[in-house]
């Protein structure tokens, strides 16, 4: 399990990528059939659902999304950007209707983040042919999204970026060419770094949206003090449950996700 060398260049190029048919038609079928199952957010409501930490969230509804925590389209990719040690930090499904309003861009770490003193480059440093990247999502797209639906939006490139995103483009996404959405077709899997800065277009769509975002980290780190936990009814390999350890030093207190 390697990463292909375009996928190399393109993620540290872009700060994101798109990789189509992750899932076939039968698996993106098979986990729609279980949302319909679940209370989703009623329309027009906030558009979040199975959120973790604070419980297992939606891994709870059963192994077709827990078999996405490693799937291996992925696992090369959040390899080479967190290294072999990391955990899953964050969860939660995005499913958004016709009309919804944009989110806001954003980074979490970079030039254009809320935290005051960041260095330039600190959550996305390359050294000594290795990337040092805190925090990775990872999205699996349920549905079409993309320039004439909506969606994931993005600077491309702005995880390098110097500079703090100009009031400009930040009042006025639609208007910038600076800003893309990219087109992710239902199987895909979107992967980007939150050095990038990234929001969320308006839904145009008169189909809905619904994706699944999992947040990955360096193992010594968390965003906050609570987990998310192991759901009760599924069985999960060796591997998968690493990824739910407490932060911890990587190899000294934290097991590699590859031995």
């Amino acid at each position: 399990m390697s990463l292909d060398t375009v996928q190399q260049y393109l993620f540290d190029l872009q700060g994101y990528l798109v990789i189509e048919n992750a899932l076939s038609t039968d698996e993106v079928a098979a986990i729609s059939a279980i949302l319909d199952e679940h209370q989703l957010p009623e329309e027009g409501s906030r558009e979040r659902f199975g959120s973790a930490p604070d419980g297992p969230g939606f891994l709870d509804w059963g192994e077709p999304f827990c078999n996405l925590l490693d799937h291996e389209t992925i696992m090369p990719i959040l390899r080479q950007q967190l290294g072999d040690c990391f955990r899953l930090d964050r969860i939660y499904g995005i499913c958004m209707e016709e009309g919804m309003h944009r989110g806001a861009l954003h980074a979490d770490y970079g030039a254009t983040s809320p935290f005051s003193g960041v260095e330039e480059g600190e959550y996305y440093a390359f050294k000594s042919n290795q990337i040092y990247n805190g925090f990775m999502v990872v999205t699996w797209n349920l549905t079409d999204s993309g320039p004439d639906m909506g969606g994931f939006c993005c600077i491309p490139g702005s995880h390098k970026s110097n500079y703090k995103i100009p009031r400009a483009i930040f009042d006025a996404p639609e208007t910038s060419p600076a800003v893309v959405m990219p087109h992710a077709p239902a199987g895909s899997v979107t992967l980007f770094t939150e050095s990038l800065t990234h929001g969320t277009a308006a839904w145009r769509s008169k189909a809905g949206r619904r994706s699944l975002l999992y947040k990955y980290c360096v193992s010594h780190m968390a965003w906050k003090s609570s987990r998310v936990q192991i759901p009760d009814n599924v069985e999960l390999t060796e591997r998968q449950e690493i990824l739910f350890g407490e932060p911890g030093d990587p190899y000294r207190y934290f097991p590699s996700l590859f031995a």
